[in-house]
């Protein structure tokens, strides 16, 4: 391996006008623009945020989070996440495992299906629930008689994150999944181990950076998510009101120190993923020796 990546790196060193003053000055006309541009982009904003949300002092920052409302928010944010991860995380790995595993009827169509919410827009789904589920809609006069709420309730957003979140862990356990392929398992069961035993043992190892990688990406989207939830939430304070939710409801009232302390918050939050999933990603490539 070793020597492969010294002949790639002797390669490259060799290649017609790499050492050049010309090819210097493109790399780093390059660099500069893209730091350029993400200093425009994200790091002056992420900046902004931090800048508005101290503008007071430390002190004026820690209260925000003492008010009720938003520790509210912070709570079934968390809460959304901690039922949603969960779920999505069990059908993610049933789905690639089915699609990458066996061949059967209607499979495209199953692929389809779990792409479908990277092309629904999230405020659609939110007023598909509200149809569904909603005092007017096909199943309200019957979750009313059972006094059921499921709109403008925790069970609304719950759904409408599962909607939005559900393809991240799927979709990246898929291609991981259909590039390894099916003969150790294959040999395994040949050997006489169960079903369960071929995934724990053999299936499970193999792609746990990539579920790893899922799990976060869908944690994220599922704590920062506004647009379905916004439709199926009902904006109740303190009742309702995600983290995004809450942020919006306290710019509008012009307490900017407030939301902005809870945008940093979720940025830090952000960040956080951000770093577990780079430390993933060194891990997973320690581990493939690449």
């Amino acid at each position: 391996m070793a020597g492969i990546a010294a002949t790639g790196a002797a390669e490259i060193a060799r290649r017609p006008g790499r050492g050049t003053l010309r090819a210097a000055l493109v790399r780093w006309v390059f660099i500069a623009l893209s730091l350029g541009f993400l200093a425009a982009v994200l790091l002056a904003p992420l900046a902004a945020v931090f800048a508005t949300a101290l503008g007071q002092g430390i002190g004026a920052y820690l209260d925000s989070f003492r008010d009720p409302d938003t520790g509210a928010a912070i709570r079934l944010t968390l809460l959304t996440a901690a039922i949603v991860v969960p779920l999505n995380t069990i059908f993610g790995i049933c789905a690639a495992w089915a699609i990458a595993k066996f061949e059967f009827r209607g499979k495209a169509f199953l692929i389809t299906l779990i792409d479908l919410p990277f092309a629904v827009s999230p405020i659609i789904s939110g007023l598909v629930y509200v149809l569904l589920f909603g005092a007017q809609g096909w199943f309200g006069i019957w979750l009313q008689e059972q006094n059921i709420e499921v709109i403008f309730a925790l069970p609304g957003i719950v759904l409408a994150t599962l909607f939005v979140t559900f393809p991240y862990v799927a979709r990246e356990l898929i291609p991981l999944m259909e590039q390894l392929g099916n003969d150790e398992e294959e040999a395994a069961i040949t050997l006489g181990a169960s079903g369960l035993m071929t995934f724990v043992r053999i299936t499970l190892p193999k792609v746990r950076w990539g579920l790893i990688y899922g799990v976060i990406l869908c944690n994220a989207r599922a704590m920062g998510e506004f647009g379905a939830v916004s439709v199926v939430s009902g904006h109740i304070r303190g009742l309702t009101t995600t983290m995004p939710l809450h942020i919006e409801i306290l710019y509008n009232e012009y307490a900017f120190v407030g939301a902005f302390a809870v945008a940093s918050l979720l940025t830090l939050l952000a960040v956080v993923t951000l770093i577990v999933k780079s430390v993933i990603e060194w891990q997973a490539s320690r581990a493939t020796g690449h």
